[in-house]
């Protein structure tokens, strides 16, 4: 057992699912963040990702390393026509605003089940799935695929990525102001309708990356996204809702603790370990496990 727990093999699998983890939560965390919507469809558009990766890669023999952005990009697209279709005269709406996070509830619940069963009359429920660089590279005794070293690599760029923009660009600060306080934000000029915008174009166009890098390394089904869904909150919840690096990291704990988890017991425990430390969590931290805790 002890063998087992330290085996380099098992610490990449950790780390390869925690930065899926970190890079899912961190599209949620962009958009609760700056508008406080519960986007619970949120891992129906990593479904709508993988979709798309599959199709150009097995209808137009289109790579995967180039589906992931235009997947995307169609994710962007999407976040983009979803905010002045809907969530923009949503949020201009000052009974709506009262119930901000209830509504927004009911109205992403609508927006997945449209996704599912619209994926579904496509595509029919079978799994799907395809072989791309599916070489496996050994590294002393850890032995990993292609495929999942380009999802960490991509992944764990797109958190690096992110984490760079919020630090040094003027529009990442705001999208930082928007999170932090928005009365304070629009006091101050922010530009919140474009900052809005920008973040559920991110957060949007980062799932639906992360669905195209899920693709090339697991079978994906028209509900494939509601764990997804379940996970980013979760890593979210774990490191304070709008904290982005506390997210990351919390998606990075959250992968060992599920990989550890299963190791040291069996993976039908793994759903009551994962979430019964996350109950365990919230009644220890309510704020976030990873917040920073301090006099204001």
């Amino acid at each position: 057992m002890i063998q087992t727990l330290l085996s380099g093999q098992l610490l990449v699998a950790a780390i390869l699912i925690g930065t899926t983890y970190a890079a899912v939560g961190l599209g949620l965390n962009l958009v609760y963040g700056t508008m406080r919507l519960l986007n619970v469809a949120h891992g129906d558009i990593v479904m709508l990702g993988a979709y798309v990766t599959l199709l150009l890669f097995v209808n137009f023999g289109v790579s995967p390393l180039i589906g992931a952005l235009l997947a995307g990009a169609g994710g962007a697209v999407f976040g983009a026509v979803l905010y002045y279709g809907l969530l923009q005269k949503f949020m201009q709406s000052r009974r709506a605003m009262k119930r901000t996070e209830a509504n927004s509830l009911l109205i992403f619940v609508g927006v997945a089940v449209i996704l599912e069963n619209v994926v579904t009359l496509v595509f029919t429920g079978t799994p799907r799935g395809y072989a791309y660089l599916d070489t496996v590279y050994r590294f002393g005794d850890t032995a990993i695929t292609g495929n999942r070293l380009a999802a960490f690599i991509i992944a764990a760029a797109i958190c690096a990525g992110v984490l760079l923009f919020l630090r040094f660009s003027i529009i990442g600060l705001a999208i930082k102001a928007l999170i932090q306080r928005k009365e304070a934000a629009i006091v101050v000029g922010v530009d919140v309708k474009r900052i809005e915008l920008l973040a559920v174009c991110l957060g949007f166009g980062t799932a639906g990356i992360v669905g195209a890098l899920v693709s090339m390394t697991e079978q994906i089904s028209p509900f494939m996204g509601f764990p997804f869904t379940i996970a980013a909150f979760v890593v979210i919840i774990l490191g304070g809702l709008g904290n982005l690096a506390g997210g990351m990291l919390a998606g990075m704990l959250f992968g060992v603790l599920q990989t550890y988890g299963v190791a040291l017991t069996s993976p039908s425990w793994a759903s009551i370990l994962l979430y019964g430390f996350f109950v365990a969590a919230l009644l220890i931290r309510p704020e976030g496990l990873l917040v920073r805790t301090g006099i204001r």
